[in-house]
């Protein structure tokens, strides 16, 4: 996949015909015929050299099913967050601890 930025226009070239289908899902995920395009913002962060992948969340997109821990459960009442997305949970004390960007979620202090 080819990616240019010029100003504040970025244009995807794809170059096989799985990221042409892909493309043309995320172009249908993002379009709607009636004006309410939805709008794509970064999640976490890229650092060429370190990170493998740039994250980006759709807005207005429902999320998939949260997924739990099956070895950590929450020692007490918390709010839970993801620092890579933001995203918060209220967890009981005793349930599982939910997953998140690939790892756990953390307590806020």
């Amino acid at each position: 996949m080819k990616i240019s930025v010029d100003k504040n226009v970025v244009e995807i070239s794809p170059e096989t015909e799985q990221e042409t289908a892909s493309l043309d899902i995320l172009w249908k995920v993002v379009i709607d015929c009636y004006g309410n395009n939805k709008k794509i913002v970064p999640m976490g962060q890229f650092v060429p050299g370190i990170d493998k992948l740039a994250r980006f969340h759709i807005e207005g997109v429902q999320g998939g099913v949260t997924v739990y821990s099956d070895e950590n459960k929450a020692a007490e009442d918390n709010t839970y967050y993801c620092e890579i997305c933001n995203k918060y949970m209220k967890v009981e004390k005793g349930q599982a601890v939910p997953l998140c960007c690939g790892r756990d979620m953390e307590t806020i202090e």
